[in-house]
């Protein structure tokens, strides 16, 4: 499993390609095709989702996310930070370190 990236602001993310989704109501149901297992995001995580289908850093996926809800930034970016350790652990996201680091 990928796991032992460390996970930044500066961390470009993005959405494995070795996955298929789909929305059902608001939520994501993910397959991951290398272990043919399935994950479920409720709507904010869905909505995370979307977000990193292109490449993206978290701070900037962070920003995004203050620009839409009420909640603090070092909320904010622990719960995601929290979210896409799970997801990396998983192999459905994939990490590359940030140029200007």
């Amino acid at each position: 499993m990928a796991g032992q990236t460390k996970l930044s602001e500066e961390s470009i993310i993005s959405a494995s390609e070795e996955q298929v989704s789909s929305s059902v109501a608001d939520e994501e149901v993910i397959l991951n095709l290398k272990n043919g297992s399935y994950y479920g995001l409720d709507p904010i995580g869905a909505h995370i989702w979307k977000l990193i289908e292109e490449p993206t850093s978290i701070e900037a996926l962070v920003d995004q996310l203050l620009k839409e809800y009420e909640v603090d930034r070092e909320t904010c970016l622990s719960d995601v930070l929290n979210l896409l350790r799970d997801m990396h652990e998983h192999d459905l996201l994939e990490v590359k370190e940030s140029e200007r680091a």
